[in-house]
């Protein structure tokens, strides 16, 4: 696996290395060692996986609070997503900052997304899946969302939206929230100081 970190600390793109043959090919694209060894995260705690029907459904952005923050690392097998994260660690010196990725079957790319991370993705094409190996079990007390067009965030879908759900149309904007989000996202800064 090939680790690229973006400019949000600890966020990477990984990019497969492939043994080809007259069969395809075959590549790693998990290993606990060598995400250890890049300083990440390597527990996956569940598997999703996400069909999308429509060109231009967004999904996101989605998050967990401390203690059940999550990291995921996702990729595309069908298809093809503008992925998207937002730094929302206070004490980062990118806080609030994104990056968008595009992920698609044909580049075989993932992204790894820390933990205290917003995610969301817009679909490109029809029929796409999405698979999410996340390292937190999924815990509805601590799941939170970013609306998707929330000016402060300033995030730039390549496509109108076609779809999207009630829930994360309905999420709320930072400016109603902003002082509780980042009060939330540091609990877990002073628990690993105290400890």
């Amino acid at each position: 696996m090939i680790f690229t970190e973006t400019k949000l600390q600890g966020a990477y793109v990984i990019a497969l290395e492939s043994l080809e043959d007259s069969r395809g090919f075959f590549a790693r694209a998990f290993c606990q060692n060598e995400f250890a060894a890049h300083g990440l995260k390597p527990i996956i705690a569940q598997a999703n996986v996400a069909h999308n029907r429509r060109e231009g459904t967004v999904r996101g952005m989605h998050f967990q609070i401390p203690p059940a923050a999550e990291t995921k690392l996702v990729r595309c097998t069908r298809g093809a997503i503008l992925d998207i994260i937002v730094d929302l660690r206070p004490e980062s010196p990118t806080y609030l900052q994104h990056v968008a990725v595009e992920l698609n079957a044909d580049n075989q790319r993932s992204l790894y997304v820390p933990e205290r991370f917003a995610h969301g993705y817009q679909v490109l094409s029809d029929n796409t899946d999405t698979s999410y190996q996340v390292g937190e079990y999924y815990s509805p007390a601590h799941e939170r969302a970013l609306r998707y067009d929330d000016p402060r965030l300033g995030l730039t879908w390549p496509l109108p939206m076609t779809v999207i759900s009630d829930k994360d149309r309905d999420a709320p904007l930072l400016e109603t929230w902003a002082e509780r989000l980042e009060q939330e996202m540091t609990i877990m800064v002073r628990e690993g100081a105290a400890g």
